[in-house]
């Protein structure tokens, strides 16, 4: 199991982007793909057409989101937080993703930064 820790900038504020990663059909404008999603504690989400899904743990409204990614059976819940902090008119958004699978490690880290925030990146400056 391995850990991984990133900070990327989104040229949003942290309210507008905390809704973009939370609110199912805003997760479908910019993912391109339908989504489940609700700021419910120990609600299911899914993204990416089931690619990724898991369990909401916990929600701050426009600061942190934590969520339990699943990976089939494991004896310790892959953990990703998503903090978000207002850095001017944009948002530094730190994530740390715990408990990843050493097999999917290399897909998991290549997929934050080239498909998941550089979706996000692409939305809010391009579109």
């Amino acid at each position: 199991m391995k850990d991984f820790k990133k900070y990327y900038t989104i040229n949003t504020t942290p309210e507008i982007l905390y809704s973009a990663l939370t609110n199912a059909a805003t997760i479908q404008l910019w993912s391109g793909e339908p989504a489940i999603m609700e700021t419910t504690e120990g609600s299911e989400f899914s993204i990416w057409d089931d690619s990724i899904s898991g369990k909401n743990i916990s929600f701050i409204p426009g600061k942190k989101i934590i969520q339990e990614w699943y990976f089939g059976e494991q004896d310790n819940a892959s953990i990703v937080t998503i903090t978000l902090h207002e850095d001017k008119l944009k948002t530094s958004v730190e994530l740390r993703h715990t408990n990843i699978p050493d097999a999917d490690y290399e897909n998991i880290t290549r997929g934050w930064t080239e498909s998941y925030f550089e979706a996000l990146r692409i939305f809010y400056d391009e579109g």
